[in-house]
């Protein structure tokens, strides 16, 4: 039989991952423009790629010094979701008692806007990163629970009785069969969890700041300078992006069998 013919390397390269992400954002990107063009859209409604392009390139120094109080109070509210939610998860799914009591607040508390109480962190915590912090850990915390309280009760009870069957204390069991088992659901809440703390930070950001890209978005807001507030918004979604990449790359690391099932069928679909 004729041997397969090996991929070319175009082929392997408009099969990679990034490349459709890409290829279709080149499209919207496209569309954007000829929709300015041909509805003669005025450029204080909607400004051009280019003239988004032209402030990210001339003021992009700027906007880097900027994102980094967001990227800062981003990361510290997503790594306080990640602190707090898990163990909050774990104590849900074993106790019923505490799930009675503390599950229906926790859906309560997401019924707040976030922007409505963001004000009453900065009375209480000043205009410093702080409120921000705070901000960007209560829009990353919910997701982070809720994902991990479904991956610790998707265990199966016969695999637990059997490890403790085996002499094994309450402890090792949990390390040896719940949290592994739970592992891909914490990793899918955190990945949520991530770029919610982006917005978080950028709420934060809006009702107190002097600095930050959610001041820069405000700042131009104010003087109607679109492709500025345009720009900070490009920033945003990198900044979202790479965190989420990130996460991701750290649960290739933890649980790359649960990874590498995950890509097989999305591949073979």
């Amino acid at each position: 039989m004729a041997e397969a013919k090996s991929p070319s390397g175009v082929s392997k390269v408009l099969n990679a991952a990034w490349v459709r992400p890409f290829l279709f954002l080149v499209v919207i990107v496209v569309a954007w423009d000829l929709a300015i063009r041909l509805f003669r859209i005025p450029a204080y409604q909607i400004p051009s790629p280019g003239d988004v392009v032209a402030v990210l390139w001339s003021d992009w120094p700027d906007l880097l010094r900027q994102s980094w109080p967001t990227t800062y109070a981003t990361i510290c509210g997503f790594l306080l979701s990640a602190l707090f939610g898990i163990p909050t998860a774990m104590l849900i799914a074993g106790s019923r008692t505490v799930e009675s009591y503390v599950y229906p607040l926790l859906v309560f508390s997401q019924s707040v806007p976030k922007i409505a109480i963001a004000p009453l962190f900065v009375v209480w915590f000043g205009f410093g990163i702080i409120p921000k912090v705070i901000s960007a850990f209560l829009l990353g915390f919910f997701p982070v629970v809720v994902s991990a309280v479904q991956g610790f009760k998707s265990v199966d009870p016969d695999m637990v009785d059997l490890a403790r069957a085996m002499q094994g204390s309450r402890f090792k069991v949990f390390c040896a069969v719940n949290l592994p088992h739970a592992m891909p659901a914490i990793f899918s809440g955190l990945k949520v969890s991530v770029t919610l703390a982006v917005v978080g930070a950028v709420v934060g950001e809006f009702v107190g700041s002097n600095s930050g890209i959610g001041y820069v978005m405000q700042r131009s807001i104010g003087t109607f300078d679109l492709p500025t507030m345009f720009a900070a918004l490009v920033i945003l979604a990198l900044l979202g992006v790479i965190l989420f990449w990130i996460v991701d790359r750290i649960e290739r690391l933890v649980i790359p069998w649960h990874v590498s099932q995950r890509d097989d069928i999305i591949f073979a679909s």
